[in-house]
């Protein structure tokens, strides 16, 4: 007689093996059924739904999305890929469990293939669908010859179970999303994440494109004691002023960036991978070298932070010449005023010159300044010896360090102070793993955790935060729901390498819904 256990484990197949599983069911006849989602806990609704769903049809196949591509925010899934496939298959009335390797619905239909693919009656309703992801799905049955079907009579959460009586965050993140949720509960979050879509956002900045040269290291050399590695991989991608275009453009169709750039001949194609004709407003000159950024590292090991190795900087030593700053200064001033936001990315490469800055501080109707410390501009690119004026800041730790010139500093004081001097409205100092401080014009002090303990990637997360913190500003947000806005889309950032993809709107309400969910 077979254990329960391994009748368990019989029933978990591996993805790259269901597909021909569920071929070889159907060519016997039997009719399939299809339920897929996180199942990160497992309640008396999902009970109901999986059988519901079995009596469709002969064979019940639950698939779940495996946890590095799960989209509920820092944190989530609470439970592995080991533990919800085991509890799931341990179900009499589930047959099959798949993992899937990919962050949507997709490919697991097309593996199932079934005769009925089924979703809780919740997501009948379009606008309960946050990432956008249903059409997809219902395209998708449409193509293997399946039906949908919406079921579950009985309706719980498991983001709201786990929220309130698990531990998916540390207590300090719990504690502050809590007194977040108070004032913004998950259906307010939303609509001012979809309010975002109004304001009209213009990106003044310096372009830079992040290089990621990915290496085998092999040893020293035997007679110079070089590094030595195999090639592996290349990709670019697109930072600086650009890498917060692409976030902002998520969010809002309004959004124009405005910059120099170089002629090089890959530029052009390369530029088109990731901005539309009509969206920027670049000055382009022989004069000038697009900035490149090219960084060596290693293979990332799942669960590890990715090493780097060295980095090799393309720009130029001296400034731009007085004819292209009118250039640049003309297309600015074409443009400034057509905005609501106007964000500057200061990376101190040129683009954002004295006569530059001077015009945008005095034309601005409201404006966002991120002036960032980098190997190139250290003790140089200072925010309160560059910039007067900013309705909104954000800056990390070094960069306060410099503008305050001591030891000793009290973070929240010198936070405020900076505020007052460029008479902010909003104000935000990240710490990155210690904490972020965040500051309003009444000269309250919100602190606020770090969400994401699991690194990839540290670089642009920095970007991320400003550009949604910048958004929320613009729409005059409280700063405790600013700041969670912040913070959840800079824990994005750093669950994925460099800025090889923008913060999704999609992923963002998810995470969002799911950390306010109490």
């Amino acid at each position: 007689m077979i254990s329960t256990s391994t009748q368990t484990r019989e029933k978990i197949l591996p993805f790259d093996d269901a597909a021909a599983v569920f071929a070889a069911l159907r060519e016997e006849g039997k009719q399939l059924v299809h339920c897929h989602g996180t199942f990160d806990l497992i309640h008396p609704g999902h009970i109901v739904h999986f059988e519901e769903a079995k009596a469709l049809g002969d064979i019940l196949v639950v698939t779940i999305t495996g946890e590095q591509f799960v989209n509920k925010g820092p944190g989530r899934p609470y439970f592995n890929d080991q533990l919800r496939s085991r509890w799931l298959a341990a179900l009499a009335c589930v047959d099959y469990v798949v993992v899937v390797p990919h962050p949507a619905a997709v490919e697991a239909i097309e593996c199932v293939r079934a005769q009925f693919y089924c979703k809780g009656r919740e997501y009948a309703d379009p606008l309960n669908d946050l990432t956008g992801n249903i059409a997809d799905d219902l395209a998708a049955v449409q193509r293997v010859g399946g039906e949908i079907r919406y079921l579950g009579s009985i309706l719980f959460s498991s983001t709201r179970l786990l929220n309130q009586h698990f531990d998916p965050y540390p207590p300090e993140v719990k504690s502050f999303c809590q007194r977040v949720a108070q004032e913004c509960p998950p259906a307010r979050f939303r609509q001012i994440v979809d309010d975002f879509s109004q304001l009209r956002v213009l990106i003044i900045g310096d372009l830079i494109f992040d290089r990621y040269t990915t290496l085998q290291v092999q040893g020293l050399t035997s007679k110079n004691r070089i590094l030595s590695g195999r090639f592996i991989a290349e990709e670019m991608q697109a930072g600086g002023a650009l890498a917060v275009f692409r976030h902002v453009r998520e969010f809002t169709p309004h959004v124009k960036l405005i910059s120099l750039a170089g002629t090089e001949p890959w530029l052009n194609e390369t530029l088109s991978e990731f901005i539309e004709p009509g969206e920027d407003a670049i000055v382009r000159s022989p004069d000038f070298t697009t900035v490149v950024k090219q960084r060596f590292v290693e293979p990332r090991v799942p669960g590890k932070e990715l090493p780097k190795l060295f980095s090799v900087n393309y720009l130029d030593a001296r400034p731009p010449g007085d004819a292209l700053q009118r250039a640049l200064l003309e297309r600015i001033a074409a443009e400034i005023a057509n905005y609501d936001l106007v964000l500057v990315m200061d990376f101190g490469h040129g683009t954002l010159e004295e006569k530059i800055r001077d015009f945008v501080q005095d034309k601005a109707p409201f404006l966002s300044l991120n002036c960032q410390t980098n190997s190139n501009n250290h003790g140089f690119n200072i925010i309160n010896r560059r910039y007067r004026r900013a309705d909104v800041f954000t800056l990390d730790q070094t960069e306060l360090d410099l503008a305050v010139g001591r030891r000793h500093v009290d973070y929240g004081q010198e936070l405020t102070a900076l505020a007052s001097h460029l008479g902010s409205s909003y104000a935000w100092l990240t710490r990155g793993v210690t904490e972020t401080l965040g500051r309003n014009c009444v000269k309250d002090i919100c602190a606020c955790a770090p969400f994401e303990r699991t690194i990839v990637d540290t670089l642009g997360a920095g970007d991320a935060f400003c550009a949604l913190a910048s958004l929320a500003a613009a729409s005059r947000v409280p700063l405790p729901i600013a700041t969670f806005m912040g913070q959840l889309a800079g824990a994005q950032a750093v669950r994925i390498v460099g800025n090889s993809e923008p913060i999704r709107k999609g992923r963002f309400l998810k995470g969002g819904v799911s950390m306010l969910a109490f």
